[in-house]
């Protein structure tokens, strides 16, 4: 009790906050005003926008080197990742509005990416490495008439490190941490990280090639009686980007990306310590011609991804699955104040499991973005999804809002009707148990509205209103509880979800800077596991000088329900807040040097039941760049 009392005395000196950034070499883009383009492709002023995209860029990555991919999105309204908090190895669930894995999209580099293989088709985010990241943008909401299936709660569209404007440039970074449960204060090291990114441009011609590695060690995954033996992790990244340009009419970019991790578990029934190891390889190669003209330009992004997957246990197993994909759309600017994309998306996903399949799906789909020039902004757009099994599904997209501007700010009101869908998975149709061949798609109609004021350069604050209705979900339906006989089926039942979102960000002077964030989710008549109906980010950042930057987090996750399967009972999980500090400092022209303590106060929690979670950390690193 004292630790939490003490975790909320500091956030309320402190002013609570969520993102803040080191702008040392960004002085000279501090007045620019924000743009954001994932919620229409187009790049548009944030006040235009009929969304609260988040956008996550490098400096706020810079500030906090040494997090997962996971734990840097797991700050953002709305969202709670499950298992960023854990063994490093532990399987990730992404909640996002009160839904799961498959409702969220993940984009790299504009490609949809997903493993045909597993049950949910998610993509695993335990691949990627934040070293190689330029930025993250986050659309929440039914977003399915732009970016197809899977768009029912968030897009996370990541674009990676982009190529340095210099003839060759160089940056090295390396960090050392301890990883440790919080009944351990040995802090020895057992996390170690490093990167290495080489980038440049030289006259039409563009090059980038990056390579980094992750091993932590020091943690069981279980936290049961007589679970004590280390589940170690380790994670390989390099990527290869090559672009050229014709001067204004042609752009192209190649690149090529492999990810590789094994990750040591335990078993999970009877839980108990076990030697079991899990391997995923991925590999994806791609092109993105372009293809400029006087309105506007044809863009195609085509890709090919293969992921191999391994698991040794009680029951081994293999995984195979690769995809095709190819989005080819024409954007184009019609007078002043119109934006129109007219595009199709083809994909086509392959698995082996027990056996082979594949299903494929061709989209074409439109839409258009109206600017006025008396506050009146309209984002609008429909997608005909034709799937190989169940046919045709329409979805579509109302996003309205008004500005109205101020001398020093804007107030701006949004509302949106989206729809979404969620494609039946390669595994739900074919599995050798419980699979179905005559599942639909799932659909699910977002509701939102809300309210953002800008009250000058300094001060943002907004807050909505969300709710999901949830159709044709698939669910295994069991046919037998003893046997556990059954399949999966859409179910008849439907499914309501409802929020509210609350954010601020401010600044004072070019010292102290500060945001929080707070999120109210809540579904109808069924329980949600891991997920907090409370749940609050806030940071704040001071800038001591020119050289050197210091930040204090926390979090707050209210009570959450999860449930006991060895025994079938749910388990009200505690309440829990975790508090984190970070500090950089510019040694020499190039060469930075920071530290970090999580889990300052070696809160006592539970994330995941029956699973560990980490307590007071201490970690250490450089960055170099030339």
């Amino acid at each position: 009790m004292n630790k939490k009392m003490c975790s909320f005395g500091v956030l309320a000196l402190t002013c609570a906050l969520s993102f803040s950034q080191q702008k040392d070499k960004e002085s000279s883009v501090e007045t620019l005003e924000e743009v954001v383009v994932s919620d229409s492709r187009f790049e548009l002023k944030r006040e235009h926008s009929g969304k609260t995209v988040i956008k996550v860029t490098r400096a706020m990555l810079d500030n906090q080197q040494g997090k997962t991919v996971a734990e840097v999105i797991n700050t953002i309204s709305g969202i709670e990742i499950a298992g960023s908090r854990s063994n490093a190895g532990q399987n990730l669930g992404y909640f996002v509005r009160g839904g799961n894995n498959r409702q969220v999209l993940v984009l790299i580099d504009g490609i949809q990416m997903n493993d045909a293989s597993q049950i949910a088709s998610d993509f695993d985010m335990r691949l990627l490495s934040s070293d190689q990241i330029e930025s993250i943008e986050i659309v929440k909401g039914a977003a399915s008439t732009l970016y197809g299936n899977g768009a029912a709660t968030a897009v996370i569209n990541i674009t990676t490190r982009k190529a340095s404007q210099k003839k060759i440039s160089a940056i090295f970074s390396s960090t050392i941490a301890s990883n440790q449960s919080q009944d351990d204060s040995a802090y020895n090291p057992a996390d170690f990280s490093n990167s290495a990114t080489l980038s440049g441009t030289l006259g039409a011609f563009t090059y980038l090639g990056g390579f980094s590695h992750q091993f932590t060690d020091g943690l069981s995954a279980l936290n049961v009686n007589g679970a004590t033996e280390r589940d170690p992790f380790s994670r390989q990244n390099a990527q290869v980007k090559l672009g050229y340009g014709a001067g204004k009419a042609f752009e192209m970019a190649v690149y090529g990306n492999w990810d590789n991790y094994y990750a040591h578990y335990d078993n999970s029934y009877p839980m108990e310590d076990a030697d079991f190891l899990s391997r995923s390889k991925q590999y994806r190669v791609g092109v993105a011609p372009k293809f400029n003209y006087r309105i506007g330009s044809v863009n195609v992004n085509a890709a090919f991804t293969e992921i191999n997957r391994e698991i040794e246990s009680t029951y081994p197993n293999s995984y195979y699955a690769k995809n095709h994909i190819v989005d080819a759309f024409s954007k184009n600017k019609i007078g002043d104040r119109l934006h129109a994309i007219v595009g199709v998306n083809y994909k086509q996903d392959y698995a082996r499991f027990a056996s082979e399949h594949q299903i494929h799906y061709a989209d074409p789909y439109l839409n258009l973005v109206y600017v006025s020039d008396f506050g009146l902004n309209f984002n609008g757009g429909v997608r005909n999804n034709n799937h190989s099994i169940y046919g045709s599904h329409w979805v579509y997209n109302l996003n309205p809002s008004y500005t109205l501007a101020t001398n020093s700010g804007y107030t701006k009101f949004f509302g949106s009707y989206s729809t979404s869908y969620i494609a039946p998975t390669l595994y739900q149709l074919y599995a050798t148990w419980g699979g179905n061949s005559d599942l639909k798609a799932e659909e699910n109609i977002t509701k939102e509205g809300g309210v953002e004021w800008k009250v000058n350069k300094n001060i943002r604050l907004s807050t909505l209103y969300f709710e999901r209705l949830e159709k044709n979900f698939i669910d295994y339906v069991y046919t037998d509880p003893v046997t556990y006989d059954g399949g999966y089926d859409n179910v008849d039942r439907d499914f309501k979800v409802r929020g509210v979102e609350v954010e601020a960000d401010a600044s004072i002077g070019n010292k102290l800077s500060m945001s929080v964030n707070y999120t109210f989710t809540e579904k109808d008549d069924v329980a949600v596991l891991r997920i907090p109906k409370h749940k609050l980010n806030s940071l704040v950042g001071f800038k001591w000088n020119s050289k050197t930057y210091t930040s204090v987090s926390y979090q707050y996750n209210a009570e959450r329900t999860d449930r006991d399967f060895t025994t079938y009972q749910d388990v009200t999980l505690d309440a829990y807040g975790l508090l984190d500090i970070y500090v950089s400092h510019q040694l020499l022209s190039r060469l930075k040097v920071f530290a970090t303590v999580t889990n300052l106060l070696n809160e006592d929690y539970t994330e995941i039941l029956g699973y560990t979670t980490r307590g007071r950390n201490a970690r250490i690193g450089m960055s170099l760049q030339f």
